[in-house]
């Protein structure tokens, strides 16, 4: 018998398609407004009947399907696209904590490059209660990009958490709303972060380091083996770019006036962990290309 995955053909540019379908719909409804608010209506009625019609019949292929052989309510979960609709009508397999925790277990590589953890205490929908532990304990920098790769993780596959509660060693524990999770980078006179595509990271090979312009900001790429790390570009000490920087091992030489920075350990400065650092950007592959999530300069 041919196995079930053999007969979901592989083809990028569908599956890349169809991950957009929610934005095409979206502003399919926003022109229909332009008719006034009875086509509006009836245009949100209309997709409301074709979702409810589609949920129907997808919980039913669901459970025959799992009747049949159980492990198939795996297979389904373990494809995003699958299970970004099954969220949509309440029918994933999964619950909340595990749905949680499978995400933070797909981020923990990327936290531990950046010489951080963080480990799930509590999920009370709609709040998830983590505590830090590492360098992101005590980096603020480091802590507000660790902080946004967990939200995207936890709010892709938990859709029904709003609020996340980060717990330090600090007793000045604070709660963080999920949609201003990144509030305090407005201090520094940029906007939120978002994520932004930037597939020529995958041409990085490992030990070269590369310059990017990444929402209007200059952001330093580099390759440690398989993992791509990314921060701000320019030297804490000197200021100025890095522009021919070289990378030994983990540590970023400035070529300018000779700093090193590990780059696996949130930017520390190699002798002095206490000292200025670099500002990490956090890298993720999102639908299958590289992302940076970098909040974007405001113009002057």
């Amino acid at each position: 018998m041919t196995p079930a995955a053999d007969l979901v053909p592989n083809l990028p540019e569908q599956d890349a398609r169809w991950r957009t379908a929610g934005d095409r719909i979206e502003n399919l409804l926003q022109a229909c407004a332009a008719g006034g608010s009875v086509a509006l209506d009836r245009a949100e009625q209309l997709v409301r009947e074709v979702t409810d019609l589609y949920g129907a019949a997808l919980a039913r292929m669901l459970q025959i399907a799992a009747s049949t052989d159980p492990a198939v309510a795996d297979a389904v979960a373990a494809d995003d696209l699958v299970a970004s609709l099954l969220l949509v009508h309440g029918l994933h397999p999964h619950p909340v904590e595990r749905r949680i925790a499978d995400a933070l277990d797909g981020v923990r590589p990327y936290l531990g490059s950046h010489g951080g953890d963080v480990h799930l205490l509590e999920v009370a929908p709609p709040v998830v209660r983590l505590r830090f532990a590492g360098s992101c304990k005590s980096c603020p920098s480091s802590a507000i990009t660790l902080e946004l790769t967990i939200e995207d993780a936890i709010m892709a596959a938990a859709p029904e958490i709003s609020t996340i509660d980060v717990v330090t060693d600090d007793p000045a524990a604070h709660v963080i709303p999920a949609e201003s999770l990144l509030a305090r980078l407005h201090d520094d006179g940029r906007r939120h972060a978002t994520w932004q595509p930037v597939p020529t990271l995958a041409e990085l090979t490992p030990g070269e380091v590369g310059g990017f312009s990444v929402a209007g900001a200059a952001v330093l790429a580099c390759r440690v083996g398989d993992e791509i790390l990314a921060y701000r570009d320019g030297c804490p000490d000197c200021t100025r770019a890095f522009a021919g920087a070289t990378l030994t091992g983990t540590v970023l030489h400035c070529p300018h006036c000779g700093s090193g920075f590990d780059v696996v350990h949130a930017g520390t400065p190699v002798g002095d962990a206490a000292g200025p650092h670099l500002e990490p950007v956090p890298v993720l592959l999102r639908d299958g290309v590289p992302a940076m999530a970098v909040a974007e300069e405001v113009a002057s």
